[in-house]
């Protein structure tokens, strides 16, 4: 019955949230105004405008799967994509290899993929 998910995270100014996740390499695929869509490869994620937000007490999180983590992480670092200082590419103990990266509004993104 299931088949995807659409995470809704918050975004302070359109400008800048698109402009950073282009940078990543996703596409902008709809825009209504307070409200955006992206998606790179088979992954979407959906921004509606929080103009108020504070962004150092944001805790959205979205978990992203990868079958290329090294790659999607030296892609990342040549476009200048900053890596979350805590948050470098390490082998974690439940089994996953990991990189993390806080957007504009400090919504985390953690890649993972299955070693």
């Amino acid at each position: 019955m299931l088949n995807s998910i659409c995470p809704k995270l918050p975004m302070r100014n359109k400008e800048e949230t698109s402009a950073y996740y282009l940078k990543m390499g996703f596409k902008i695929i709809g825009d209504y105004g307070n409200y955006i869509l992206i998606k790179k490869d088979e992954i979407e994620i959906h921004f509606f405008e929080f103009v108020a937000l504070v962004a150092a007490e944001n805790y959205g999180q979205v978990y992203i799967r990868t079958n290329s983590i090294d790659d999607f992480h030296q892609e990342l670092i040549a476009n200048g994509v900053k890596i979350h200082p805590n948050g470098g590419l390490k082998t974690q103990p439940w089994g996953q290899k990991e990189f993390s990266l806080l957007d504009p509004d400090f919504n985390l993104l953690t890649f993972g993929e299955a070693i």
